[in-house]
């Protein structure tokens, strides 16, 4: 029993590290913004007397490196209103979003960086956030990717860790999402799932047992673009946990995070 607690305590902690790591991914994400993935570099052309160089993608960063009205210059990836570029010397900098507008395309025309819109949170494909809040009276961080099938209608996996005062637990969850106003900036959602919960004792009580159960839950939530590809979730959820004992347990949760989409 001892050895079997102890490779439960162990695959949970594993779990939790799992949770906090893809946390800090995300929350990079979140401050960073997304980069411009596979898609082939574009090549500008510096039209402005000079294009500055900084070391990092930040004013506070100093400009170690400037380039000469009709130099070119090969845009790499972007982070926020940053952008790293190389040089035809190989060398590479960052580039803030205002000097790059003011080069030239390969046709010529002013280069426009294109924004994500609220149109194009309406069509979203894929979901991934950050999220804290209350668990049965216990705090809890989660993460969350959901896969939007329709405009009104998506699929999310959820992973938590929920820390209490006397035990901690994992909650693995699957949920169908229905967002019947899809086009409203601040959109109302419901949520219909189910899950697993595994729950591991701090104490080392003799009687203090872990306990692995299935779950059910109901919930109501709001999402509400906010700019580029971020968003701002809020969510009410009421779960019945079925356990081994003569009743089940109903908790309720409280959560508010923030996500990205792509």
């Amino acid at each position: 029993m001892d050895f079997v607690r102890e490779k439960s305590g162990e695959a949970a902690r594993g779990c939790a590290r799992c949770v906090r790591a893809v946390c800090l991914m995300i929350l990079s994400a979140l401050l960073w913004g997304p980069a411009w993935g596979d898609e082939a570099p574009e090549t500008v052309e510096v039209a402005d007397p000079y294009i500055e160089l900084h070391t990092g993608p930040g004013r506070g960063y100093p400009i170690f490196h400037v380039e000469a009205r009709g130099a070119r210059i090969m845009l790499l990836k972007r982070k926020t209103t940053w952008f790293k570029v190389r040089t035809d010397r190989e060398i590479e900098g960052w580039v803030d979003r205002l000097q790059l507008e003011r080069t030239l395309d390969p046709s010529g025309e002013r280069m426009h960086v294109q924004e994500a819109t609220a149109e194009d949170y309406a069509r979203r494909r894929w979901e991934a956030g950050v999220m804290g809040g209350e668990f049965d009276g216990a705090n809890e961080i989660s993460v969350y990717g959901a896969y939007a099938m329709t405009r009104g209608l998506s699929a999310e996996l959820s992973l938590s860790q929920v820390l209490g005062e006397f035990s901690e637990s994992m909650l693995f969850g699957v949920d169908l999402l229905a967002q019947p106003f899809p086009d409203w900036r601040f959109s109302p959602f419901f949520a219909l799932g189910t899950g697993v919960i595994d729950t591991n004792p701090r104490t080392v009580l003799v009687q203090a047992q872990d306990r692995n159960d299935r779950m059910s839950h109901v919930g109501i939530g709001l999402r509400t673009y906010l700019s580029r590809r971020f968003m701002l979730r809020m969510e009410y959820r009421s779960h019945v946990a079925f356990t081994s004992r003569d009743d089940n347990e109903e908790i309720d949760e409280w959560k508010i995070g923030f996500g990205v989409f792509f």
